[in-house]
This record gives structure tokens, C-alpha cells and sequence, in this order.
């Protein structure tokens, strides 16, 4: 009675810590469990107890428990699985196997395992082992440059695109815990322990960090850098500090580029006002040879126009006057009579295109330069001046303006673009300093965790913005690479897909539509995945209620993929500019970054493809883009 009792709380103790005993009997090769019951259950041959496990992994069973019975080792471990139609749904146990018994010649008569389920353990350091994974993945694979300096300010990581920027061989160089924060020139003047989420832009002079701790002469890096980057400290919730991420791009080539432009623009400045003094040497010349005298009296209603070498006058009404203008010109004329007759002070210089016609068959420009004449108490008498033929300046001036444009046309178009990136950087920009000057003003502290949130929404925008600048920068310089290599496309794109849906609205349906078990073709999927994940994060955007379909196809040597939305649709309006950048949608708001389209558009003409919309205003929208692609394997559902 004792001895089951015993056996009984064995049982207990057993259960409660997840194990199992179960034992092997070498004479007649059989197993049997200890129940919970503290009985032994009903004995398992070797293939039935083989049933409970992985086959592969009961092989590692069997010999050990061989090895054990022949004597080669006293016990051992293994790791097994269950039995289990997918291998998410087996069960992960640890054994400890080792002899229970021996026969008087020391031979093993029963063997005893511990059987441990480690099922839990095994899926948690799993799925660490997927988040470490997805974390490397995407530092490694950042547009920007990314560092992550522990709590103590020693390098812990560096991916490759920073390792590029500040000349570093080999990540091991830098990771051997010597490279401090206090020792990186860009972030050296920062107190540890009190970094903060900023944004900072730096110009390093390296020549003025010659101190050993710098180590700048192991890197190589002379001259000067322009530095721009996010600063993101970790920490617990007590307040402690965990760790910095460092996000930031080198920007020297961006800023030299402004000078250089700026440079040419001083230029184009000096060769306009080059030109303007060449104007001013053709007026004086025509002013010594042709210039007329001219008076206007307000009174009298009447203009007056002298001949210098004749001295005849000869005397208009305001009516003749105007009529003596283009029909252009004669709203002009009626103005500037307007106001003489108000007796205005200031000066008046009009240029005037007359009906009169010269020898050329041109018509005559007039230029008029009249100034107030006053009495004795300071009152408007009348108006005095000079009128002469600018028709040669004037047509000398429409030529030169034609050629001012062609020279400015490139500049004007890369100012279009800059001024147009820079409004756009600076509405996030302004949003954070707005929100963040709250904080040191009279404020509610329930308001602060909007304030928190509304920073952090803007700084992503920032972030995505600049990242997304950058990118297609790259693109239109053709500076990306594409390789392409035999992927099935089948098991990715859903994979894919469900990446650019994660920001769906919860009243919105994600319909993905793959119709093949196997599409073995050869593409970059790097950039494919690229365009569906942007295209699809697009609809997101587009879409409050109904659906977003996504759906793939590959014909005659096309790869079409497809995003089929029920959101908002684009305006008609504006359709025909929708792959122009910062494009902006009828609401007034930017179509995602505004790059998304453009973005793809370049993506899928440097792999040779077509990209097509189709929208409805408030209705819905579809997009298909067609890749060329050479299918090696078919196989449909």
C-alpha cells in the first residue's frame, strides 16, 4: 500500500512539473509509463512507442537506449518530437534516460526515462529566435545608416551601410566593446544619461579630433562631414536608460551639391546683370541720339509732345492718347493719365506699344519717363518728361528673355523639386517643434501623452519622407541594381502581401487571390515585393470600408499583379499627374508620402514592365503592374 502511494505522489510531483516516467525492459525490449495514477500502464512494443514520436527522432532514442543497455555510456539526453501532421503542432520533450536496475552481473534489466515537455520553451526561444531575426534583417537592411549603442555608450551593433559611410573594414573592428559614444565625434558632446528622441545635424570637422580616443586615423576620415540623423534612446519603465538606436545619412554630397548650385546661381546672377548693363549702354546711346521731350498738364487735360530739333508741339487729348495705344496698352495709358490728373508726387515710367508702325512694319514701343513739376507751395503744376523708340530694345529684350529661359530651364525645374521636398519636410518639422514647445509652456499634463504621440506620428512621417527622398533619388540616378534569380513567387507573395495590408482598417476586407501551389519564375524579388507591399500599404490608405483585393498572374511571359481597392479613388484631375512627386489628391492631402507612385512607376520601368490605374472618384481603384519574367514551373491549385 505504501509503495503505491509513493508511487502515486511521484506521479503528482511528475505532473506538476510537466514530466513523464516512463521505463525500458532490455529483456523483452518493451515500455511502459508510470500513470498518473501511480500505476504502470499498459506496455508499448518498440514500434507502437514508436508511434508517439518523430520517426527521425526515435531513431535517436532507440540508439541511445542501446548504447546505455551494451554499456557504452551510463546515460544520456535527447531531444524528441511528436507525432503530429505539421510540424507547428508537435510537441517538443526533453529525455534523460538512464539504468534504473542491474541483474547480478551488473547487465541492465530495466531502464528508467524522465520524459520533459519543453514544448512552451522550445516555441518562446522560437519565436525570439524569429524576432532577433526580423531585427537583424531590417538594421541590416536600412536605407539609413544604423548604430546601437548599449546603456553602458559601447557600440553593441553597426549595420553595413553605416560601416560604409564611416570607412569601417569589418563590423568586428568596431565591436569589440572599445568604441565608446563619448569617442564618436557626432554625438561626443551629448551626456550619456541624458539623450533624448532628437533629430541633429552636425558639420565635423575631423582635423579638430587628433585625440587618440577618436581613433580616426584607423578609420581614415579627413576633411569635412555633413551629418544628419535621429537619436532614440531605450528605456525601461523605470526611467532607466536601455540602450540608443542611431539612425542618420551622410549628406556632404547633398550639401556640396547646394553650393555648387548656389555657385551657379551667382553666376547666372553676374551674366544677368551683365546683360542689364548692356541695356542700360544701348539706352544711354539711343537717349543722346533720339530721345523727345514730353509735358502733361492735369488742368488742361492735354498731352504734349516736342520735337527737340524741330521745336514743334504737338498737343493730344487724353482720348487721342489713349487711342493711340494698342488695345493691350490702353488700360494702361488710361491709368497712368489717371494719375497724373491726381496729381500724384511719384514719378511715372511707362512703356507703351503704339499703333504707329515704322519703317520695319513693326509697331512702335514708346517708353515714357515723366516726373512731377511743382510750384512754389509744392503743388503738382504739371508733369514733365522724356518719351523715346525702345522697339529695338524691346525686341532685343523678348530674344534675350527667350535665351534667359532656356539657360534657367534646368535650374527652375531642380528649384521645383527642392521647394517642393523642403514643404514637405517642413510640415512634420513644424508639427514637432510646435508640439515639443508645448511641453515647456502651461499645459495639462493629460495632454502630454498627445503631445508624445502626435511628435512620434510626425517624426515617422519625417523619417518615411526622407527615406522615401532618398530612394528615389537613387532610382532616378540609376543607381539601383537589380539581379534577378528563380524564386517561387507563390510562397512569397502572400507572405508579402500581408505586409502591405497590416495597416488595413478593420472595416476594410483583405482579399488575397493566389491561384498556384508552385510559380517557380525568375524576378528580383526584392523590388517586386517592394512594389506590392507600397501599392498595397497605398490602398490602406485609400480605403475606410468595403475591400482590397490583391490577386497575381503570370501570362505569356508576364508576371500581372493586381490591387483592386473600394476607397476613395483618385480625382479626375488628378490622373493624368499621378506619377508626378508630392502629387496631391482632390481632399487636398498627399497620396501617402506622395513618392509611393512614383516610387513603383521607376521600380517597374527598370525592370522593363507597365503600370496601369484605373480610378473612380469615391468609388474605388485598381492598379496593375505587368513584369517580364521567364516561368520555369506552373502549377495551379
Amino acid at each position: 500500500m505504501d509503495s503505491k502511494k509513493q508511487k502515486a505522489r511521484l506521479a503528482l510531483i511528475l505532473k506538476t512539473g510537466r514530466l513523464r516516467l516512463w521505463f525500458y525492459y532490455p529483456a523483452t525490449r518493451h515500455y511502459c509509463y508510470l500513470s498518473e495514477a501511480g500505476e504502470y500502464s499498459p506496455e508499448y512494443n518498440p514500434s507502437e512507442f514508436g508511434q508517439l514520436f518523430h520517426r527521425d527522432d526515435m531513431e535517436k532514442l532507440r540508439s541511445v537506449v542501446f548504447d546505455i543497455c551494451d554499456g557504452k555510456r551510463e546515460n544520456a539526453e535527447v531531444t524528441l518530437r511528436s507525432r503530429a501532421a505539421r510540424e507547428s503542432e508537435c510537441s517538443h520533450y526533453n529525455m534523460a534516460v538512464s539504468v534504473a536496475s542491474r541483474d547480478e552481473n551488473g547487465l541492465p534489466t530495466q531502464l528508467m526515462g524522465i520524459q520533459h515537455d519543453v514544448t512552451d520553451e522550445y516555441r518562446h526561444q522560437e519565436k525570439t529566435s524569429q524576432l532577433l531575426m526580423r531585427y537583424h534583417t531590417i538594421f541590416n537592411s536600412s536605407l539609413l545608416d544604423m548604430l546601437y549603442y548599449d546603456k553602458n555608450g559601447a557600440l553593441a551593433d553597426i549595420n553595413e551601410r553605416a560601416c560604409k559611410a564611416f570607412n569601417v573594414q569589418s563590423r568586428e573592428q568596431v565591436l569589440d566593446g572599445s568604441f565608446l559614444l563619448k569617442n564618436n565625434p557626432f554625438y561626443s558632446q551629448i551626456p550619456l544619461k541624458e539623450m533624448e528622441n532628437s533629430l541633429t545635424g552636425s558639420i565635423i570637422d575631423f582635423s579638430e579630433f587628433e585625440s587618440p580616443e577618436y581613433r580616426l586615423d584607423e578609420f581614415e576620415l579627413k576633411g569635412k562631414m555633413y551629418y544628419e540623423s535621429t537619436i532614440n534612446p531605450i528605456r525601461n519603465e523605470e526611467g532607466e536608460l536601455e540602450g540608443i538606436y542611431m539612425a542618420g545619412h551622410d549628406i556632404s554630397e547633398m550639401v556640396n551639391s547646394f553650393h555648387r548650385q548656389q555657385a551657379g546661381v551667382r553666376k547666372l546672377k553676374q551674366g544677368t546683370e551683365s546683360i542689364r548693363q548692356y541695356i542700360a549702354n544701348i539706352d544711354y546711346a539711343l537717349s543722346v541720339s533720339g530721345v523727345q521731350l514730353a509735358n502733361y498738364y492735369p488742368k488742361a487735360y492735354t498731352f504734349e509732345l516736342i520735337n527737340r530739333e524741330t521745336r514743334q508741339k504737338l498737343r493730344m487729348s487724353q482720348l487721342r492718347c489713349i487711342r493711340l495705344a494698342t488695345m493691350r496698352f490702353r488700360r494702361t495709358v488710361n491709368s497712368a493719365l489717371n494719375r497724373m490728373d491726381h496729381l500724384t508726387k511719384r514719378g511715372i515710367v511707362q512703356a507703351i506699344e503704339t499703333e504707329i508702325r515704322d519703317k520695319k512694319g513693326r509697331q512702335i514701343w514708346l517708353l515714357f519717363n515723366m516726373v512731377p513739376m511743382l510750384d512754389a507751395e509744392g503743388n503738382v503744376e504739371r508733369y514733365f518728361g522724356t518719351y523715346r523708340d525702345i522697339t529695338d530694345m524691346v525686341e532685343t529684350e523678348e530674344r534675350l528673355a527667350v535665351e534667359t529661359k532656356k539657360a534657367q530651364e534646368t535650374e527652375l525645374l531642380k528649384q521645383a523639386f527642392l521647394t517642393n521636398m523642403s514643404y514637405e519636410i517642413r510640415t512634420p518639422l513644424n508639427n514637432i517643434v510646435g508640439y515639443a514647445g508645448l511641453f515647456t509652456s502651461e499645459h495639462d499634463e493629460q495632454d502630454e501623452p498627445f503631445f508624445m504621440d502626435q511628435i512620434k506620428q510626425s517624426t515617422d512621417e519625417l523619417l518615411l519622407l526622407v527615406n522615401d527622398i532618398l530612394y528615389i533619388s537613387r532610382l532616378e540616378a540609376n543607381m539601383e541594381e537589380y539581379k534577378k534569380e528563380v524564386t517561387d513567387f507563390a510562397l512569397a507573395f502572400e507572405g508579402q502581401c500581408q505586409i502591405g495590408l497590416k495597416n488595413i482598417a478593420p472595416e476594410v476586407q483583405p482579399i488575397v487571390i493566389q491561384p498556384y501551389s508552385s510559380l517557380m519564375v525568375d524576378i528580383d524579388l526584392n523590388h517586386v515585393a517592394m512594389i506590392v507591399q507600397r501599392l498595397c500599404n497605398l490602398a490602406c490608405l485609400l480605403t475606410t470600408q468595403g475591400s482590397i483585393t490583391v490577386s497575381c498572374e503570370h501570362h505569356r511571359g508576364e508576371l500581372t499583379i493586381r490591387i483592386q481597392d473600394t476607397g476613395v479613388g483618385f480625382a479626375t484631375e488628378v490622373l493624368p499627374r499621378i506619377f508626378e512627386h508630392f502629387t496631391r489628391n482632390i481632399r487636398g492631402g498627399l497620396i501617402g508620402s506622395g513618392l509611393d507612385l512614383p516610387i513603383v512607376q521607376l521600380l517597374t520601368q527598370q525592370m522593363g514592365g507597365t503600370i496601369e490605374i484605373q480610378s473612380d472618384y469615391q468609388k474605388g481603384t485598381s492598379i496593375w503592374v505587368s513584369i517580364p519574367c521567364t516561368a520555369s514551373v506552373i502549377e495551379r491549385k
